[in-house]
């Protein structure tokens, strides 16, 4: 028989999924026995909390106010338990960490890796996404986030300075010359990236007091930083990259700053919390240990 603390966790999982099929898979259990579950959980508080008949899961508004308010009890529970049973300082539960592809791959990963081995009895999860992040699906944690966060509502932390700039090969420039004006840029061959959300062609320089901006064109685009950064070294046109993504690049002559005397708007590093909820300790002790490792990370000294 399941307790009221069962039913917690398990739509917890519920409400972080895509759809009630991988839900099931997080849960090792069966399709039929997550729906005849959650069919049991919606008589027990006598209101539908999903909307079925949807190809992804939706909760309706019930289920997102159910879904928001059990993630505070969920982490006072487990830091209970580890009070209760334990006793020590040693970090225990489960840390869900989103970032973006490129970052995540070449500096939150091995972060979180020492982090993890660290402390040994702790899980950590990497979920790495081109995808906007969506907080009102909890899905994660902890999210490290380039440039400004695309909700207000959340807590953040800046973990390291950085900021975009638009650079290309050497053979790119000898070829179709080095522009000079930011306008210059309208004739160029600019390879987009498609990250996140937004205008993908309209790149912004200047700074706050005076910002300028222009719609570029090009006939390569991906959603992928590292497919972007490889067609630009091979001289197929001028992209729009963070400083951390192509500061090897530029100290080894593969690339080239592109109006190097022009400013750009930063682009800083975030960490990024849902801001309504408690913030157990395992989360602010990987908070402090990101910004006090990244900014030498994406400095190139590791």
């Amino acid at each position: 028989m399941t307790t009221p603390i069962d039913d917690l966790r398990f739509f917890h999982v519920v409400a972080s999924s895509e759809t009630l099929t991988a839900a099931a898979r997080e849960l090792q259990c069966s399709l039929p026995v997550v729906s005849k579950r959650l069919s049991a959980l919606e008589r027990r508080l006598d209101a539908r909390l999903v909307n079925r008949g949807t190809r992804r899961l939706a909760l309706t508004s019930e289920g997102e106010l159910f879904a928001a308010r059990l993630e505070t009890i969920l982490d006072q529970v487990r830091e209970l338990e580890d009070l209760v049973t334990h006793r020590s300082a040693e970090l225990r539960g489960s840390i869900v960490v989103q970032s973006t592809l490129g970052l995540g791959r070449a500096h939150v990963a091995p972060l979180l890796g020492e982090f993890g081995a660290r402390h040994p009895q702790l899980s950590v999860e990497l979920r790495t996404s081109a995808l906007p992040l969506r907080p009102h699906r909890r899905e994660f944690d902890l999210a490290v986030h380039v440039g400004t966060p695309p909700d207000s509502s959340l807590r953040m932390r800046r973990l390291a300075k950085n900021r975009r700039v638009p650079c290309a090969a050497p053979s790119y420039v000898e070829r179709r010359g080095m522009p000079t004006r930011i306008e210059d840029l309208t004739d160029h061959d600019c390879i987009v990236l498609r990250e996140n959300e937004g205008d993908f062609a309209l790149w912004r320089f200047g700074d706050a007091r005076r910002p300028r901006q222009v719609r570029v064109r090009g006939r390569l685009s991906s959603n992928d930083g590292d497919v972007v950064t490889g067609w630009a070294v091979r001289g197929h046109g001028v992209i729009m990259r963070s400083e951390w993504q192509v500061r090897s690049h530029l100290a080894g002559g593969t690339l080239v700053r592109v109006l190097p005397d022009v400013p750009t708007p930063p682009a800083d590093i975030y960490a990024l919390l849902p801001g309504d909820v408690h913030v157990p300790r395992r989360i602010t002790d990987l908070l402090r240990y990101l910004a006090a490792r990244l900014p030498d990370r994406i400095a190139g000294h590791p």
